[in-house]
């Protein structure tokens, strides 16, 4: 059965509780992302989120990372922490314009991350969705929606993300509402559930089945036994998958993303 790149990873790579732990003892952290981009598949950027990169940086980080390895980055904060989103169109602009095209066919998915108090209104969301661009420099660009209010738990957000053909985060996590319909042609999902006294983050039975949920979306299903909005919809085309372990017992994520990797049959270097 045909079925999308299932992609996994962690957020960021400089993180001093790795150091020992996931990357060689005396490791140097100018080589932290050459190493972890051999390991794992995808790394979703938080700096940008924060701050203007340089597109000097973003052509760093394309060099340092084997072919086939993609980044997915925070849009920066200013475009989407306001009360009217459809006000953030110059810092929209001055994102995409930033230099991420630097990052050439390993610029994956753009995340908006908007405020937990943030309540949906379509009307404010499409006038937001209609300033995402398609495109920059030439690449096609994939955009992800993080909702984190559980207003947005509804059929009519549902039909506006897909009306623009945005993905939506699906969030495994105590602190914000899940959404696991898929939205767009691809699928994001940010798993914040690691446990410092499991060595693997995650109890070992776990990863079979978080495996057989990003095949099943994949194959443009829709995995068992999640929470819906909606009845599950009829297989479409197959989607790319992104999954990232984030937050938690941060500590874990590295090992937890290589032991999903590995039960996906991949091989991980040791």
């Amino acid at each position: 059965m045909s079925e999308g790149k299932i992609r996994v990873g962690i957020g960021g790579w400089n993180f001093e509780p790795w150091r020992d732990n996931f990357y060689p003892a005396g490791w140097p952290q100018a080589r932290e992302l050459e190493y972890a981009s051999r390991r794992l598949t995808t790394i979703e950027i938080n700096s940008t989120y924060y701050g203007a990169q340089k597109a000097a940086t973003f052509a760093k980080w394309r060099k340092e990372s084997p072919d086939g390895f993609m980044f997915s980055l925070k849009a920066i904060r200013f475009a989407t922490q306001r009360r009217v989103l459809a006000e953030g169109a110059e810092s929209i602009r001055r994102f995409i314009d930033s230099g991420i095209a630097e990052l050439g066919d390993k610029l994956g998915p753009i995340v908006w991350q908007l405020a937990p108090t943030h309540r949906f209104d379509a009307a404010d969301l499409t006038a937001f969705l209609e300033r995402l661009p398609a495109q920059v420099d030439g690449l096609p660009l994939r955009h992800a929606l993080d909702v984190r209010h559980a207003s947005f738990q509804c059929p009519e957000y549902l039909a506006l993300a897909r009306q623009h053909q945005v993905a939506t985060v699906f969030t495994e996590s105590d602190d914000y509402p899940p959404i696991a319909e898929a939205t767009g042609d691809f699928v994001y999902t940010r798993i914040m559930r690691t446990h410092a006294d499991e060595p693997l983050g995650c109890a070992p039975e776990l990863f079979p089945q978080l495996a057989a949920s990003a095949r099943a979306w994949a194959q443009g299903g829709e995995p068992n036994g999640l929470p819906r909005i909606e009845p599950p919809a009829a297989a479409t085309a197959p989607r790319d998958v992104f999954v990232f372990f984030i937050s938690g017992a941060k500590e874990r994520a590295p090992h937890a993303a290589m032991a999903l990797r590995r039960a996906l049959g991949e091989d991980v270097p040791a």
